[in-house]
């Protein structure tokens, strides 16, 4: 009888130890080092053959992302649109379109993705809206509430003439004039973009209101955050002044001015902060996991990092601001110290205690091996995924994808490009970067049934796609995987940083355990950015000499778990290779294991206490 009773207790203090540590509390930290995956859904996958990606697309392939190793995806626009920039300009911020399926498609993704432990991010595009719009309408027809929901401005006289002359000299990032009359109003309403996206005002209270409601809306159906859409031109001069002059040789253009009345107003940093009271009361009334809010902004590394917090502290703004320098600043003639260089600025410069981020990729901008060359996908992948933070990637980055840069001008949809004509459109579009995800080597690549697709396929699909990388004894697809497997190891979630230019063309970076020095794991990433071989010592990098290979590029002499000579390390053309010592590997989670010791011992006590009574 007595041995019955004990393994009674043991046994019933197992179970309810195991249930106590599964049980499911708010996840504050899951966004601090996750990979973030942008997923363009017009280019992703088409379920229904119209030769356009959809929601149903995304869901039928999040058991690939999960595989893959993502943490969350942001989705770029899916509301309701005319689709004239591709879904960045809404007609309604409640709807999914139709193009794209019905709110009950996201709604079914966003249960289907947390059954995979996925976070599903949604592109919120606030700064304007569509002029299909039922606000822009009623604003147009000057009825309230929505007669000042958008930026009017009733233009300069002109003796003689009819219509007035446009208010200033701001013009379009899509060229030409931010301003556009309207017959209906008699007035000009601003536009920093396509003329089919009229500027909202948010002088307006009754403006920002309405964008409450709309994240309300969306995180009471299931959204994990919202990736804030061009906030740097969300304000502008109230009193309209013209912009000094910057490059005069095209009146038109974008850069014919200094935006200094039309981007990077200080007003922007306060509806920012407002916005995260607004989704971290949400947060904090259900008790959900962490809510986040991303911001994008092309600008100066100074006002790009207040986007974290006020000067002072007090006020919290987005969880991260996109960080570009991966983008912009950095690319296929950088050397060794212009890396260090770039990286090291952003890090030191970075508040204290807040999360970092990297975006290798988006929908914006040229493709990683179109940008930085096809021999360097594994290293900047690498790299990516090895750095400090959160790692922000774009779909078809993982199997190589580059950019589809001989695109007819018949072929070309976006307008960016189209506006500028014929002639010089291959320099300014963005459709070479956001043709189909090639799946495999069948028809449309696997992307699509339709007899034309709404971008045309990469025509050499056959010879680069996600079927023949999974099929390879080693490609780009399973560099990417694996570097996204070792990103787990806490080295890389918790170490410090430190980096070398380790000669002109090769960079290395050690990740560290600085405050914790029993645990002497560390990890050291070095990356080959030229086609000659270099010998290097990773000592100049940390003196260890009992170093092995952990991962390498397709193209590396090395294998993994090799030792190597970390004095005399030959380092060949392009090569990436990942070195370290992981002391920590045999140890387990002990940690996790002392907590389920103690619950265990607790509830035994209790149990024996009442059963020998």
């Amino acid at each position: 009888m007595f041995s019955l009773k004990i393994w009674f207790i043991v046994g019933t203090v197992f179970v309810f130890a195991s249930e106590l540590q599964g049980q499911e509390t708010p996840n504050t930290d899951w966004w601090k080092t996750a990979v973030l995956y942008q997923i363009y859904p017009r280019s992703f996958y088409d379920t229904d053959g119209n030769g356009v990606g959809d929601i149903r697309g995304v869901t039928a392939k999040l058991q690939y992302l999960k595989d893959t190793g993502i943490d969350a995806t942001w989705l770029s626009p899916i509301f309701k649109s005319p689709q004239r920039d591709f879904g960045y300009d809404v007609s309604d911020f409640l709807e999914v379109d139709p193009l794209f399926g019905t709110n009950e498609d996201l709604e079914e993704l966003f249960a289907e993705a947390q059954k995979l432990g996925l976070k599903i991010v949604l592109d919120f595009v606030p700064n304007h809206s569509s002029n299909e719009h039922w606000w822009f309408k009623q604003s147009e027809l000057g009825v309230e509430p929505y007669r000042d929901y958008y930026v009017w401005h009733p233009g300069k006289p002109v003796p003689g003439q009819a219509r007035p002359a446009v208010p200033n000299n701001w013009n379009s990032v899509f060229y030409g004039s931010a301003w556009e009359w309207s017959e209906i109003r008699q007035e000009y309403y601003l536009h920093q973009f396509e003329v089919g996206q009229p500027d909202l005002n948010y002088r307006n209270p009754k403006v920002v209101e309405e964008f409450d409601n709309i994240l309300r809306f969306w995180m009471e159906r299931g959204a994990s955050g919202f990736r804030v859409d061009a906030i740097n031109h969300m304000f502008e001069d109230d009193l309209f002044r013209d912009e000094p002059i910057n490059d005069p040789s095209d009146p038109l253009s974008y850069g014919y001015t200094h935006h200094i009345y039309t981007n990077n107003l200080l007003e922007t940093y306060d509806v920012i902060g407002h916005w995260r009271k607004v989704i971290d009361e949400f947060v904090e009334e259900t008790g959900s996991d962490t809510i986040i809010m991303l911001t994008e902004a092309y600008t100066s590394m100074d006002m790009v990092l207040r986007f974290y917090q006020s000067d002072d502290g007090s006020e919290q703004r987005a969880h991260f601001p996109f960080n570009f320098v991966l983008l912009g600043e950095l690319n296929g003639n950088s050397n060794a110290r212009d890396f260090k260089y770039v990286i090291d600025r952003w890090l030191e410069n970075l508040p204290r205690g807040k999360v970092t981020n990297w975006v290798l990729g988006n929908h914006d901008q040229p493709r990683v091996g179109s940008r930085y060359g096809e021999q360097r996908i594994d290293a900047m992948n690498i790299l990516l995924m090895t750095l400090p933070g959160v790692a922000v990637t774009y779909n078809g980055e993982e199997i190589g994808m580059v950019d589809y840069r001989d695109m007819s001008w018949e072929d070309s949809l976006d307008p960016q490009g189209c506006n500028v004509g014929p002639e010089e459109y291959k320099w300014k579009s963005r459709d070479p970067q956001r043709t189909p995800f090639q799946w495999d080597d069948t028809f449309n690549a696997g992307f699509s049934r339709a007899n034309k697709t709404w971008l045309p396929v990469y025509p050499y699909y056959r010879q680069n796609n996600l079927q023949k990388q999974l099929e390879s004894d080693w490609s780009h697809y399973q560099v990417y995987t694996e570097a996204v497997k070792l990103r787990r190891h806490r080295v890389f979630r918790e170490g410090s940083f430190r980096s070398r230019a380790l000669s002109e063309h090769v960079f290395g970076f050690v990740r560290y355990l600085k405050d914790d020095p029993a645990d002497g794991s560390f990890f050291a990433v070095i990356i080959n950015l030229s086609d000659v071989a270099s010998e290097i010592d990773t000592l100049d990098l940390y003196d260890s000499r009992d170093m092995r290979v952990y991962l390498v590029g397709t193209e590396s002499r090395y294998k993994i778990n090799q030792r190597v000579n970390s004095s005399h390390l030959l380092i060949g053309p392009y090569e990436s290779i990942i070195l370290g010592s992981d002391v920590s590997s045999s140890k387990g989670t002990p940690m996790g294991c002392l907590k389920l010791i103690f619950t265990s011992f607790l509830m035994a006590g209790i149990l024996m206490k009442y059963m020998y009574r």
